[in-house]
């Protein structure tokens, strides 16, 4: 049996396959214990079954990114060259706001006391300059240990170039029984600052995940081994930040590639609806109890090693994916101008919106509960009934100047919206894309109420509401590949473009082959023969000169291809100027079996067999008399109009006046403004 589960801040969706079946369960996520969720969704999901004799267990996680953002890592320790130890407080020069006089950087992750310098030199080409002696590493193990430290960063300058001095300081580290990330293991390439800083992460992070991974896998196995006569087997895997899975052992190790775990399982869900309803060009707008994550998608999905999570650089590859704290549980305020405000900080799952029973600080879910958007004893299938007079007794406590709850309420609807308008815009009007080419594919527990009229508000054609919308991620961690991506500086200018096919320059062959069979080596441990492995070769390319790159395909002419994406995404190229690669990547990917939604043949008709009420609601100040449906009712080929609200067990879908539903053979809900509904 394959289980895949996303644990978010307010629900842990599951999907999984019962009798060749998709089949979704939403349990509450627990803050203070995550793994806690994941075990009460095992246990749902196989009570009164027989435990499958071989468990697979994928999930995405949050607990990489809130242990960032809450500073509630290990104790780390920093061993970098003598005379470089304050490279992780210098930073970069750049100011996170250019004109405040008053403006603090975060504190570093490591203190001045927990870092060491380590007497030794590598040059920039590779050459040892100095060596470190026994007695010199034997010194600053001692150190380390004396410092209380549970995990040990080591990033010595140049180490990208020749690692043989980190490779000596680890070895006795580990000997020693401590727990240690090494920058050329993590990420060998240049920038001393990016390279330390997510060094650091990696082992800041390493103790809070290998916790975690050890409650999870222990949970899997009990739930396949209930008794002493009936073993099972449990796998248990991590989505990555940049779009793949990789075994519990090797997120344990390296935990700064699961920061973005969540949100990455939401890209490729996205990507995977789109495909089905046949749009390549696609937005993709996650909304879930906390934050909302959009992303920019055309073909494929596209990477960076250019993120940044809590103010840290993280440069290992990342999903182009960009968050903002909007999401149905984000709490409303007036601040001390009398201005709503709406998040960042949110009720979570504990204690919850007001109409959950516990809370009370009014939330987006609670807005849309007051405003008719919501039917609350749909909610989740009927098996939790929101409470819409407690929602509507606290609003009017706290609805400072606003003449009514109802205005109170679509002003926080329409500041929440503004939020996420703003999050879009960044990813595609700010990046040279108009967002009147793409269509919305809307999921995540809140998506569908805010689909609409961020799609109006920014003249997007179409919106796809795919099945299954609460539990997307989860679908999409359940169709990921085990994948594994290597890299290398390598600092090699490859001269003007003079037109043709140009072949790989030697020493970039000699690097690829390194990488490739390092990267076949860790994948035959994945459990992945060559023969069943995808290899792909990119490259890091800029103008000589510049500060930072773009990457394209090694393929054919990838000169030409690097101008080609320069001008696209800064507007001009100058292809007399000579060209650099500065990076060597190698992506490896193990296919796995992916498990897909049921298609139907569209039938037509109207969808009157699926309204099971009607309910006033209001819309833009105005009230209306919207109709309620089942969308598990709903068939291929169904249109409808609206005002209509569409409940299911995962998710609420709103369709404001003036739109047209089409459902198409995906079960998919196509929704277009003003005109006849079309797949």
């Amino acid at each position: 049996m394959r289980i895949a589960i996303d644990t978010g801040g307010t629900f842990t969706d599951c999907v999984f396959l019962r009798d060749g079946r998709l089949e979704i369960v939403k349990v509450f996520s627990t803050p203070r214990s995550p793994a806690r969720a994941i075990a009460n969704a095992l246990e749902r999901i196989l009570t009164g079954v027989v435990p499958p004799a071989q468990l697979d267990l994928v999930c995405g996680t949050t607990v990489g990114t809130n242990a960032l953002l809450e500073r509630r890592g290990g104790r780390v320790a920093l061993i970098t060259t003598a005379g470089f130890e304050d490279v992780i407080e210098i930073g970069r020069q750049a100011r996170p706001r250019l004109y405040d006089f008053f403006v603090e950087r975060p504190a570093p992750l490591v203190p001045a006391t927990r870092r060491f310098g380590l007497r030794e030199r590598i040059a920039d080409g590779g050459s040892v300059l100095l060596r470190p002696s026994p007695a010199e590493l034997r010194r600053v193990a001692r150190a380390v240990q004396r410092s209380g430290a549970e995990s040990v960063a080591v990033c010595l300058l140049f180490s990208f170039a020749n690692p043989r001095h980190e490779q000596a300081i680890a070895r006795v580290l580990r000997a020693r029984g401590m727990q240690v990330s090494v920058s050329h293991e993590i990420l060998p390439e240049f920038r001393e600052f990016e390279r330390t800083a997510t060094t650091v992460i990696n082992a800041y992070l390493a103790p809070v995940m290998s916790n975690y991974l050890d409650e999870i896998e222990s949970h899997a196995h009990a739930a396949v081994s209930p008794t002493r006569r009936r073993k099972g087997k449990a796998q248990v895997r991590i989505m990555q930040s940049s779009g793949g899975i990789v075994s519990g052992a090797v997120a344990a190790r390296e935990p700064v590639r699961t920061i973005l775990s969540g949100p990455a399982g939401g890209v490729l869900g996205a990507q995977y609806v789109a495909e089905c309803s046949g749009f390549r060009r696609v937005i993709s707008f996650d909304m879930g109890g906390t934050s909302t994550d959009v992303a920019l998608i055309e073909g494929g999905m596209a990477t960076t090693n250019e993120a940044s999570v809590a103010d840290l650089p993280v440069a290992v590859p990342i999903l182009d994916i960009h968050t903002v704290g909007a999401g149905g549980g984000s709490i409303a305020r007036f601040d001390r101008a009398g201005a709503l405000r709406v998040g960042p900080e949110s009720a979570g799952a504990d204690p919850g919106p007001v109409c959950y029973g516990r809370g009370d600080r009014p939330t987006v879910t609670d807005a849309h509960v007051v405003l008719g958007h919501i039917a609350p004893e749909q909610f989740l299938g009927g098996e939790f009934q929101l409470n819409a007079q407690r929602a509507r007794e606290w609003m009017e406590r706290t609805r400072g100047p606003m003449r009514s709850v109802e205005r109170f309420a679509q002003g926080i609807v329409d500041v929440a919206n503004a939020t996420m308008e703003k999050a879009i815009r960044v990813i595609s009007v700010e990046r040279g894309h108009d967002p009147r080419d793409y269509a919305l594919v809307a999921f995540g527990g809140a998506g569908g109420l805010h689909a609409c009229d961020l799609a109006a508000a920014l003249s997007m054609p179409a919106v796809l509401v795919p099945k299954f919308p609460g539990a997307l991620s989860a679908l999409g961690i359940l169709r990921a590949d085990v994948v594994k991506d290597f890299s290398q500086t390598v600092r090699l200018p490859v001269g003007l473009l003079m037109g043709g096919v140009r072949p790989p320059l030697p020493t970039m062959a000699r690097t690829f082959r390194a990488l490739e069979q390092l990267g076949l080596r860790e994948m035959a441990v994945e459990g992945f023969a060559a023969r069943d492995v995808r290899i792909e070769r990119l490259l890091d390319m800029r103008y000589i000169g510049q500060a930072f790159e773009l990457t394209v395909a090694a393929a054919g002419d990838f000169v030409r291809a690097f101008h080609h994406a320069h001008e696209r995404r800064y507007g001009y190229a100058d292809t007399t100027r000579a060209v650099e690669v500065v990076n060597v990547r190698v992506r490896m990917v193990g296919v796995t079996h992916k498990p897909g939604l049921p298609r139907s043949r569209p039938r037509g008709g109207n969808a009157t067999s699926a309204i099971i009420d009607t309910r006033p609601a209001f819309f833009a100040g105005e009230t209306n008399r919207a109709a309620v449906y089942d969308r598990a009712r709903l068939r291929a080929g169904n249109r409808f109009r609206g005002p209509a609200i569409v409940m299911e067990y995962s998710a609420t879908t709103v369709v404001p006046p003036g739109w047209n539903v089409f459902v198409d053979a995906f079960e998919s809900l196509i929704m277009r403004k003003n005109g006849k509904a079309k797949a």
